[in-house]
């Protein structure tokens, strides 16, 4: 082909033409095919210029800064052109978005040039990456003007942007203008025009209510919608888990189940976390085998999601099956494998599953440190715990994060160096958080410092005046030492203050089904049939010699009325329905949302040998296998 070749113009798709340029495997390829272009004139060709610039902009090899070239070399760009170079920057980091707005700003004040509606989706997506509120609302007006108000299309990123800008009034609005009409009487009124295409711009609103933790909207809106996708169960299932709301996670779930959607990848590993928070094993095998049987790929993050199931779900064996079938490892993989060996106290394991690690060239994230750090003070490994925190600071150069601090002051508050570990909150690059002063108070409690104790719990109720843990932590010390009228004090001051200690809570899970105990709960169905199974394991441990450690109990009371105060925990409870509700044999799983008390430690030591059971506990601190009368944490915990 000449430079006199003649260019008219063709209905044909540009691939079509050039398809020397859909065939470029790389910048380099493309670099040779526009020089080609140049030499032979064919780049005069408006559709050629448009092809490279969509490549350089928009394929998998994208070269911005080579893309703004081409097209400052377009003698009149046209609308194509614009929208192209404004999608691609839409589509990048924070600062790349800023230029998709100058560039728009550029296409406004060109007189040869008009927006259409494919370019203000890419506009209003930089103004929600940015959160450029003004402008948005200023391209607001453009999308009026240029008559696309009504443009699906256009009015769900419209939508979006005031959603990602917080501006759920004006995203309501806007979203009710389009969806929805009322009729009298203010009743709400489906728009049938539009209710078929309209699932994204619920879906929109749905994700923009749970942002701002407003379930009630939210769910408001889901049940009313005309049409649900995989996306607004997903917009759902996702909130509830980050929210917290584990309980509403899984029930969401178990409704797409029973609907015409089907589950996808990011549906489980939107729910996987809250079934591993929950501790439902059975659940969350159910996924795992749901994800083979439809080929949903295994991958690093769906991987490691599934090994934190099974870590927290106290399989710790299923989670490292899960973890050697994965075809690349990565930071995130070997972190979740390194922290459930963590969390059930296999030091020794977490150890080796690093320096396999190491050996096969993955360089460590500071998340893996938290994991080996915890192992080693799950574990008492204080010189080993020393040498990762040592090695991620001096060796592979990483800052310690606050988190990195807890750790060491966790290790070290166990081993009762309890002087080191405030030594190493005060000279901290950083202002030390609750977390890490709970975790000394906690130690302090274990080995009886209560002059250190009080000096830290007074550091705690300046820091967090409303949260409990102070004041608990400090009750148990006085409590532990026989100091009522220290406990009576601080119990009084938490009145005056209404502050109120998070009751206990466990669940246990059978046949698919979660079942939650609170604190001297009797609610359950089964109420009378777990009474009578506490009393008889009551019977039998006193028959062993068992004598409750009455302790943790912050009254002055008799004895026998503590100990009954005692024999109701909500684990107890947990287990006592796990005991009647199985057949012999059966290992009980039990996941608690605070640390077990002493006297509940030592009690199902002996139940899970007295009833030759397998009896696997998970606190918030770690995990605790009972077998046999003994457990996992060899009573270091």
């Amino acid at each position: 082909m000449n430079s006199s070749t003649i260019y008219k113009p063709t209905s044909q798709h540009p691939s079509s033409l050039f398809p020397q340029i859909t065939k470029c495997k790389n910048m380099r390829h493309l670099t040779q095919v526009h020089a080609h272009f140049i030499k032979t004139s064919q780049i005069h060709d408006p559709l050629a210029a448009a092809e490279i610039l969509r490549f350089c902009s928009l394929s998998d090899f994208r070269d911005l800064d080579y893309a703004c070239k081409v097209f400052n070399q377009i003698r009149e760009p046209n609308c194509f052109s614009y929208n192209t170079l404004i999608r691609a920057f839409s589509e990048g980091n924070d600062d790349e978005a800023l230029r998709a707005l100058l560039l728009f700003h550029q296409l406004v004040f060109d007189r040869f040039v008009l927006p259409n509606k494919y370019t203000f989706p890419s506009v209003l997506k930089a103004c929600a990456k940015r959160g450029r509120l003004l402008e948005g609302k200023q391209v607001h007006g453009l999308i009026v003007k240029f008559g696309f108000a009504y443009d699906e299309f256009v009015v769900s990123n419209l939508v979006r942007m005031y959603v990602m800008c917080g501006e759920m009034d004006d995203a309501h609005l806007l979203f009710y203008e389009n969806v929805v009409e009322f009729g009298n009487g203010g009743k709400l009124l489906r728009d049938k025009r539009r209710r078929e295409g309209n699932v994204v711009l619920w879906n929109v609103m749905i994700d923009g209510y749970v942002r701002i933790g407003n379930f009630t909207s939210s769910r408001d809106l889901f049940d009313k919608m005309p049409q649900r996708s995989v996306v607004s169960w997903n917009a759902m299932i996702s909130g509830y888990a980050q929210h917290g709301k584990f309980m509403e996670a899984i029930e969401m779930f178990h409704e797409m189940q029973i609907g015409d959607v089907h589950p996808n990848y990011v549906t489980l590993v939107s729910v996987l976390p809250a079934i591993a928070r929950l501790g439902a094993l059975e659940l969350g095998k159910w996924v795992h085998l749901y994800a083979e049987k439809n080929e949903i790929e295994i991958d690093d993050v769906l991987g490691s999601a599934l090994i934190d199931m099974y870590s927290k779900c106290g399989s710790i064996e299923k989670a490292v099956q899960v973890f050697e079938t994965i075809p690349k490892l990565n930071t995130i993989t070997w972190s979740a494998m390194i922290g459930g060996f963590a969390m059930h106290g296999q030091a020794k394991d977490a150890l080796d599953c690093f320096a396999r690690m190491e050996k096969t060239g993955v360089k460590p994230s500071d998340v893996v440190y938290i994991g080996i750090l915890s192992a080693c003070s799950h574990a008492g490994l204080v010189e080993e715990g020393r040498f990762f925190f040592n090695h991620m600071v001096n060796v592979v150069g990483i800052e310690p994060r606050i988190e990195h601090y807890g750790c060491m002051v966790d290790l070290l508050g166990r081993a009762g160096l309890l002087e080191e570990a405030e030594e190493l909150i005060l000279n901290m690059p950083f202002q030390p958080d609750d977390v890490i002063w709970k975790a000394l108070l906690g130690a302090c409690k274990m080995h009886g410092n209560i002059e250190m104790g009080k000096r830290v719990a007074k550091v705690l109720m300046d820091l967090a005046p409303n949260d409990s843990g102070a004041y608990v932590g400090l009750s148990n010390m006085y409590a532990s030492s026989g100091n009522w009228e220290g406990v009576a004090e601080v119990r009084l001051k938490m009145k005056e203050m209404d502050i109120r200690k998070d009751p206990g809570c466990s669940w246990i899970e059978l046949d698919g089904v979660i079942h939650e105990f609170l604190v001297e709960d009797d609610s359950h169905p089964k109420g009378k049939e777990i009474r009578l199974m506490l009393e008889e394991i009551s019977e039998k441990l006193k028959l062993s010699g068992y004598r409750p450690k009455t302790t943790p109990v912050l009254l002055n009371m008799e004895e026998e009325q503590k100990e009954s105060t005692l024999h109701f925990h909500s684990e107890k409870i947990a287990i006592a329905f796990g005991l009647i509700s199985t057949s012999p044999g059966a290992t009980l799983r039990i996941v608690k949302n605070l640390r077990m008390c002493e006297d509940c430690h030592s009690s199902i030591k002996l139940i899970s040998k007295i009833y030759k059971r397998g009896i696997i506990v998970r606190d918030r601190k770690r995990f605790h296998h009972f077998e046999n009368g003994w457990c996992s944490c060899m009573d270091y915990w």
